[in-house]
């Protein structure tokens, strides 16, 4: 029977070629979101859109399964360089975000089409977004960012709980045991047993916090496609699919440059 920290090791290492084959998958999204964006043929849109998004979905099914055998190794993935581990939000991009990627995109467009606007005449794009849109995709981050802190606390109380009265006892047993078996890490199978609860239970809190972040990343993405027209819908994806890809890139490089240091 294999252990469970080669289990992880397995574990990791599956889910690393997901991974790597999620980012193949996404830089040809990316090739026919670009092709799409210059074509602005609405009926060719829509059914690109819901491909792109499906192949969202089997990332995060993927990842929902194997989170259940290493919830630990999803919520600090090997496949990600440190640059993304510092920015990760429970596991991944924080859903709040998507906002800030959808203002800084629709800025970037309003100004590129600035003339054309002034002109009355309609880009289409993400600098051309409607009260209305402006409206609903305000009501949605506020939305997200309530949910966003609720999840934020429910993981705070998992880790407080890595100190409650269970763990505190059972650490310090184990500790006695050590002192008299001269340092040596030998438990009691009573003790090892509690251990294996203890800590299985945090596991399980962690892993119902991960999904529901996932589940949160991925409605998100959605709802605000549903708020966007086809063409705009195209564009957000593309600079999402672009700001990903590329910060993936730098933070390998910058990776590999510290390992030469």
């Amino acid at each position: 029977m294999m252990d469970p920290s080669s289990q992880r090791v397995e574990n990791g290492e599956s889910f690393h070629k997901v991974f790597e084959s999620w980012l193949i998958k996404q830089n040809q999204d990316l090739d026919q979101l670009v092709d799409a964006s210059k074509d602005n043929n609405n009926r060719m849109l829509s059914p690109l859109i819901q491909r792109v998004m499906k192949h969202y979905e089997e990332y995060y099914r993927e990842k929902s399964r194997y989170a259940k055998a290493d919830v630990l190794g999803m919520l600090h993935p090997s496949w990600r360089s440190n640059l993304e581990d510092a920015f990760l939000w429970i596991g991944g991009w924080r859903p709040s975000m998507a906002f800030h990627l959808l203002y800084s995109k629709s800025g970037i467009q309003l100004e590129a089409n600035l003339h054309e606007l002034i002109r009355g005449i309609s880009t289409g794009d993400l600098g051309n977004i409607s009260d209305n849109q402006l409206g609903k995709i305000d009501e949605l981050q506020s939305k997200t960012i309530r949910e966003e802190r609720k999840l934020s606390e429910n993981l705070a109380k998992v880790q407080e709980s890595l100190a409650d009265t269970s763990m505190v006892e059972v650490s310090h047993v184990v500790s006695e045991l050590m002192r008299e078996q001269k340092g040596q890490l030998v438990e009691a199978e009573e003790e090892e047993e509690k251990i294996k609860s203890n800590i299985g239970k945090k596991e399980e809190g962690l892993l119902n916090v991960l999904q529901k972040a996932d589940d949160l990343r991925l409605r998100t993405l959605g709802e605000i496609l549903r708020i966007l027209t086809p063409i705009q819908a195209v564009h957000f994806l593309i600079a999402a699919a672009e700001l990903h890809l590329r910060i993936h890139e730098w933070g390998k490089k910058k990776d590999d440059a510290h390992a030469r240091q």
